[in-house]
């Protein structure tokens, strides 16, 4: 994992552009880290073993902390010049943040908007979010929905209407197919 994470953190500060990254990158590296802190915390603080462990613990924090600020910095420029980013690219927990990003845009330009116009405007925190209906292509146990609720079990050739953000995941697991109305 410290190889991949290196790999990773050495694109990403060498190159202008949002690197790619497996959906489950972040928590393979939480996964990581957390093997790394038992580990050292059942060796003797004076050994070799323990003091190469804490280097390895030290180095991955510091690649990871400058790998997460320099997405983040990239992301910001990508919203800000309104450039769309392609969800394969991003990791699942980066794509739901990113998400989120566009209707605090897409609010404040229409905010910015109307007081140009001498309009005040009562500011509509409330985000309507958006379903797409799968039909399921194999057995899916119940999940819980970026929106808190309860959706399924599913089984093959079920219909479900379900928040766009978890179809995506479906589909992309070949576990669904949109279904257009």
């Amino acid at each position: 994992m410290y190889d991949e994470l290196y790999e990773v953190w050495k694109r990403e500060l060498e190159s202008v552009e949002l690197g790619a990254l497996s959906l489950d990158f972040y928590s393979r590296i939480a996964d990581y880290l957390r093997r790394l802190k038992e580990e050292s915390r059942m060796l003797d603080k004076r050994t070799v073993k323990a003091s190469l462990l804490k280097s390895e613990m030290r180095n991955v924090s510091r690649m990871l902390r400058e790998l997460i600020r320099t997405r983040y910095r990239k992301l910001v420029r990508k919203v800000v010049k309104g450039e769309k980013v392609s969800s394969d690219i991003l990791t699942a927990e980066e794509e739901k943040i990113y998400k989120s990003v566009p209707s605090f845009a897409e609010a404040y330009r229409s905010f910015a908007r109307h007081i140009l116009n001498g309009h005040v405007l009562k500011v509509d925190v409330e985000q309507k979010r958006k379903t797409s209906i799968l039909r399921f292509l194999k057995d899916v146990p119940a999940i819980i929905g970026i929106d808190m609720k309860t959706y399924g079990p599913f089984k093959v050739e079920d219909l479900a209407a379900l928040p766009v953000e978890n179809a995506k995941i479906f589909i992309k697991q070949g576990l669904a197919e949109r279904v257009e109305v």
